[in-house]
């Protein structure tokens, strides 16, 4: 088995078995097709042959006697007609020459007039019909030669029995009109020829053809190996050990050059040396990418964990404070993200709120997120509306944006006490607000442009209220617009629709409700934005 798997595997053995096996299969295409016309040459010139036989015996027939022979009186006529078709068949060496009168109603039988028999030709068996002698027709083949022949569509017919089934051996016979003086057909004269010299011309020209299909599977199987071996083979062998070497070891060794006169296979180990070369430089880059990649990576992870240390991520995020419970989650595309958000007491009664999102991914989006969290917190902490705050910042930002990038914010100060919300909007969504006895909607309200988008900008405050046991529910764009693997978006009906079903929950489970449907809907789809929520509930105020 062994031996059996190298020699499958052994390239020169596989070019030159291949080579060999079509050598043979065109011997056999030859064989084919020789057999096919050397059969259809000797099928034609015992046709022709048998047709001139029979054609020159019908001159001993008279057709006009045919229903006189057949009344049953053997005349003087019908004995030397009987003589002259018994000589015929001897000395025209065939094996039956007979003549047969068939019942024209539908050619289904016939009866015998003259039958002679040569057994001697062909080592046969056959039996002398007697006159009058009845039988049906052998088959549908002679039925419609019958038929042909008497209404005059064909000058002769001939079936050939090469295969015989009743112990016959192969042979041609012929049909040939008997015609009265009138020309009309009054019977048939029939001939068979044994087919012997065609089967015993057909051994030794078989015989030829295989031996010379042999010599040929020889000649070319010795110059292959010859010639592919020194040519093809080893030039290519050495190739792929060279490249298999290289693999195993990446280190470059003595270069092969041009060791082929052949384009194709001189080109090939050029290839494979300047692939060595390049390899190697292409090793040494990629040592030194991976280790800068790593070191990126740590700084990534470092960047990530000091933007989420930015970010209030204790929760309870105020654990003495009973009149409200708050919970946020930032769940960013990339190792860091442009999305954030705070929340913060101004003073004991007043609880800032604040959702962002910035232009851009990644580590730019990041420094930006920063800085811009750092801006509204400092400007919130002196005091001032929403609206006042935004504008301020706004300021501050234009004034150092190399970068172009801006930052949608909703900035919201909440009256604890009362309930009483004010806040502006710079660009992002609008919130969704879930009363007491109600379900979550959408809270529209004035919509102001960007941060760090144009000079001069100014925001609108606006304000509703919350009671004890509403929610207040901020998001990012990441979450109605997180997609899945047919390029739907969740949509902000789906993101209403989930927050409902979560809606008498306290707002860490609804964030985690939220998620949880939005990575359902979303499947195996990488995450394209960052995605950030936050939820407050108000419990209690100074009115209940």
């Amino acid at each position: 088995m062994k031996l059996l798997r190298r020699l499958r595997s052994d390239m020169s053995v596989s070019v030159i078995g291949g080579l060999v096996g079509l050598i043979l299969l065109f011997g056999l295409a030859v064989v084919y097709i020789g057999n096919n016309c050397f059969v259809s040459a000797f099928k034609n010139e015992y046709a022709t042959v048998t047709y001139h036989m029979a054609d020159s015996v019908t001159s001993y027939v008279d057709g006009d006697l045919i229903d006189d022979y057949l009344a049953g009186e053997e005349t003087w006529e019908y004995i030397v007609t009987k003589n002259d078709l018994d000589v015929s068949c001897r000395k025209l060496n065939v094996s039956l020459i007979y003549v047969i009168a068939v019942d024209r109603s539908d050619y289904g039988r016939f009866v015998s007039v003259f039958n002679s028999v040569n057994n001697s030709v062909d080592d046969s068996s056959y039996t002398e019909w007697e006159l009058g002698h009845k039988r049906d027709t052998t088959n549908d083949e002679y039925r419609q030669k019958y038929q042909a022949l008497y209404e005059k569509r064909s000058d002769y017919e001939t079936v050939f029995r090469l295969q015989t089934n009743d112990g016959s051996h192969p042979h041609i016979t012929t049909l040939v009109p008997v015609k009265d003086d009138a020309g009309d057909v009054t019977a048939l004269l029939c001939i068979q020829r044994p087919m012997r010299e065609m089967t015993d011309a057909f051994r030794p020209y078989l015989l030829m053809i295989l031996a010379g299909v042999l010599f040929a599977v020889l000649a070319v199987s010795l110059l292959a190996t010859l010639f592919l071996r020194r040519s093809v083979v080893r030039p290519v062998e050495r190739v792929s050990a060279e490249a298999s070497r290289f693999a195993k070891e990446n280190a470059k060794s003595e270069p092969l050059g041009a060791l082929s006169r052949y384009d194709v296979i001189r080109e090939l180990a050029l290839s494979i040396d300047s692939m060595e070369t390049d390899m190697e430089e292409y090793i040494r880059n990629l040592t030194a990418a991976t280790a800068e990649k790593e070191r990126m990576g740590a700084e990534l992870s470092i960047a990530a964990q000091i933007q989420s240390d930015s970010l209030p991520d204790v929760f309870p995020a105020f654990p003495d404070r009973r009149e409200f419970d708050i919970y946020a989650v930032m769940d960013p595309a990339k190792e860091v993200g442009g999305d954030f958000y705070n929340f913060f007491l101004i003073d004991s009664d007043h609880l800032a709120l604040l959702m962002a999102d910035v232009s851009g991914k990644g580590v730019p989006a990041a420094l930006f997120m920063m800085q811009a969290n750092i801006l509204i917190t400092g400007r919130a902490q002196m005091g001032g509306t929403p609206a006042e705050i935004l504008r301020d910042v706004n300021a501050s930002i234009c004034a150092r944006n190399g970068a172009d990038m801006f930052v949608t914010v909703w900035l919201g100060i909440l009256e604890i006490s009362t309930g009483r919300l004010v806040y502006a909007n710079a660009g992002h969504e609008y919130p969704a607000v879930c009363r007491k006895d109600g379900g979550f909607a959408i809270e529209k309200g004035p919509h102001g442009f960007v941060l760090g988008g144009l000079e001069g900008m100014q925001y609108k405050d606006a304000e509703f209220r919350l009671r004890a046991g509403d929610k207040l529910f901020l998001y990012t764009d990441g979450l109605p617009e997180a997609t899945n693997a047919e390029g739907r978006m969740f949509s902000l009906d789906r993101m209403i629709t989930a927050l409902n079903e979560h809606r008498t929950a306290p707002p860490r489970e609804i964030l985690e409700g939220v998620l949880q449907d939005v990575n359902a809907f979303s499947g195996d789809t990488p995450q394209f934005d960052d995605l950030t929520m936050l939820c407050l509930e108000l419990k209690e105020t100074a009115e209940n």
